[in-house]
């Protein structure tokens, strides 16, 4: 493992907010956005604000390849949409764990989907 990717991972465990980057679906320009995430044993979770109506969501179905960036590390890895209802349960579990139950309901509007993406 490279010393980018430790300084990634050590950033992924202590921070609360992350950078994303996706392609645009129409613009193909990457498209940056700051996201909550939760890092669990090397795979990021994500929870779209809006559900499967978030625009870097649709972006991300057209495109799987995404960046990720911690205090200055980042990582290419690739999106994975997650759309069984147990498997979105378990991530917006996540989230309320790491947020705080009352923070996820009052940002997130939309449960039907999650994406997975590994850290190499």
């Amino acid at each position: 493992m490279a010393a980018q990717d430790h300084a990634l991972i050590d950033r992924l465990s202590t921070s609360r907010e992350i950078k994303i980057t996706v392609t645009g679906r129409k613009s193909g320009r990457p498209i940056s956005i700051p996201i909550w995430f939760v890092f669990h044993v090397d795979t990021i979770y994500l929870l779209p604000v809006k559900g499967s109506e978030t625009q870097w969501y649709k972006n991300l179905l057209k495109n799987p390849s995404i960046e990720v960036e911690a205090r200055g590390a980042k990582a290419e890895s690739h999106g994975t949409p997650v759309t069984d209802p147990t498997q979105v349960k378990s991530v917006v579990e996540k989230f309320r764990g790491k947020y705080g139950a009352g923070d996820v309901k009052k940002y997130y509007s939309n449960f039907d989907v999650a994406v997975t993406a590994p850290i190499p």
